[in-house]
Parts: structure tokens; C-alpha cells; sequence
């Protein structure tokens, strides 16, 4: 009994699709399809960043508007909120336009995983 193999290895949480044509593979291909997925999963991670890097550089409000928000007492160190990431950074989001006024707010905002979260800090000291 010793020389009969073991069982295969419980697949992970895949769909279908994916787990199939898996299992008719070789062990080279296999391997070949695991580094690949390495190297793509590293890129992947690598992009977001740049994705994440450029959507900050594209929405964070500028030094005069986070010295408006130091001169209100409003902190502009994610440390000091409890939910918001050391990533994070502040944005302003316009949440409703009526013909007169625009309503715009500061939020945190950071990626987690594949979303991007919000977190209210203030609304904005003048409007459009």
C-alpha cells in the first residue's frame, strides 16, 4: 500500500473554469503556469501601486488646502483617526450640485484591495 500515491491536494477556492483544465496538465506545464502566476500576481501588485500612486497625485488636495484644514484644528495625520490607513490621503469630493451651490467635503481615501475606501473628515470651508 505504501507504493500507491497520496491524494491529490484539496484545490483552493477557484472557480471551476480554472480548477479544470488545471488538473489535465502536466507537472512541467504546471509549473511553468505556477511561476507565471507569480510573476503576474507580482505585477499586478506593482500596478495598483502605480494606479494608487497616480490617483493620488491626481486628487490630493494641495498644501494650501491642508493648512486650511490645520487653521480649523482639523487633523491632517491619518494616526490620529481610527479607521483611516497611514496610506491614506485627503481628498475633496463633491457630493451633490444644485444650481446655486456645490456640497463638497475632505475625505480620507485609500485602496483596500480591489475597492477604494472613503472616510469623512470635514466639509469644505467655501463652495463653488
Amino acid at each position: 500500500m505504501a507504493d500507491q500515491p497520496a491524494d491529490p491536494p484539496e484545490p483552493p477556492d477557484l472557480p471551476a473554469y480554472v480548477l479544470d483544465p488545471l488538473e489535465r496538465q502536466s507537472p512541467d506545464r504546471l509549473e511553468r503556469v505556477a511561476s507565471y502566476a507569480q510573476t503576474l500576481a507580482a505585477w499586478k501588485r506593482a500596478q495598483d501601486g502605480r494606479d494608487t500612486a497616480q490617483r493620488q497625485a491626481a486628487e490630493a488636495i494641495s498644501d494650501d488646502e491642508r493648512a486650511e484644514l490645520d487653521g480649523r484644528g482639523i487633523s491632517t495625520d491619518p494616526e490620529d483617526y481610527e479607521a483611516v490607513p497611514s496610506g491614506a490621503y485627503i481628498t475633496i469630493k463633491t457630493t451633490k450640485r444644485t444650481s446655486d451651490r456645490a456640497y463638497r467635503y475632505y475625505y480620507w481615501q485609500w485602496r483596500e484591495g480591489d475597492a477604494w475606501k472613503n472616510e469623512y473628515i470635514a466639509p469644505v470651508g467655501s463652495t463653488e
